[in-house]
């Protein structure tokens, strides 16, 4: 049976003028390491899941394809589920959604002995020219797996695409000639943004050096009853943990 432990190397703690925050670090590792809780965010909504997808390509290996998924199971989103799948080589949508939200959805009935009424799912990794794909094929997956549970078993679900890796980029304006990096939490939904899509830049994190990239959300489709705004604002909260 595992029992959970802490290697201290005598060099750590052998330095008086670190001490206090060696070993304030040390307590928050098993604290970690007991099931204890770091911190949180409140989340004002009840019943809810919110599930990470990405798929990651290893090249060294002809190129096989990982399903990772990750999914909330209580309110303050600090206990988890995960999953990993392989799929083909190369095939970024995935195919094995449906029986890996399954589980997680047992999961969270385990721990809350109740379904989640609303489900956001945050997928990584999609280009604009897979959007469509995504949600006729991907979604599709997800609302059939709800069956699959209970019989009239239909919640809610925002499915939301992230994308990281691009050009944009936004600036704060100083005065007339000087621009900086802008705040975190700073989001754009107009003027830069598509005119067909529900979507919007969001800053999140604040750089020391260099330019800030925004990342990009594309609400694809969205039946919680939520705002624009309310997505928004859940989405940064969701990064800070």
């Amino acid at each position: 049976m595992p029992v959970p432990s802490q290697v201290i190397i005598s060099n750590t703690i052998g330095q008086q003028q670190k001490l206090r925050a060696v070993t304030q670090k040390i307590a928050l590792q098993i604290n970690c390491k007991l099931g204890g809780e770091l911190w949180a965010v409140n989340i004002p909504l009840q019943n809810v899941m919110v599930v990470g997808v990405d798929v990651y390509h290893d090249v060294t290996r002809g190129r096989q394809s990982v399903l990772g998924l990750v999914a909330s199971m209580n309110r303050n989103m600090t206990r988890w589920f995960s999953k990993c799948a392989f799929q083909d080589p190369g095939k970024e949508l995935v195919n094995c959604l449906k029986v890996a939200l399954l589980e997680a959805l047992v999961k969270y009935y385990e721990v809350n002995h109740c379904r989640p009424d609303r489900i956001f799912i945050f997928r990584d990794g999609v280009g604009d020219g897979q959007l469509k794909h995504v949600d006729e094929y991907e979604i599709e997956q997800v609302i059939s797996a709800f069956p699959c549970l209970s019989p009239g078993y239909n919640p809610s679900i925002a499915v939301v695409i992230v994308q990281k890796r691009i050009n944009t980029r936004i600036f704060t304006k100083l005065n007339t000639k000087d621009l900086d990096n802008p705040m975190p939490g700073t989001t754009v939904d107009h003027t830069v943004t598509r005119t067909n899509w529900c979507d919007f830049f969001l800053v999140s994190q604040k750089v020391r050096q260099g330019t800030v990239s925004p990342t990009h959300y594309i609400v694809l489709r969205n039946s919680t009853g939520l705002s624009p705004d309310h997505i928004q604002r859940l989405t940064y909260k969701l990064t800070h943990l």
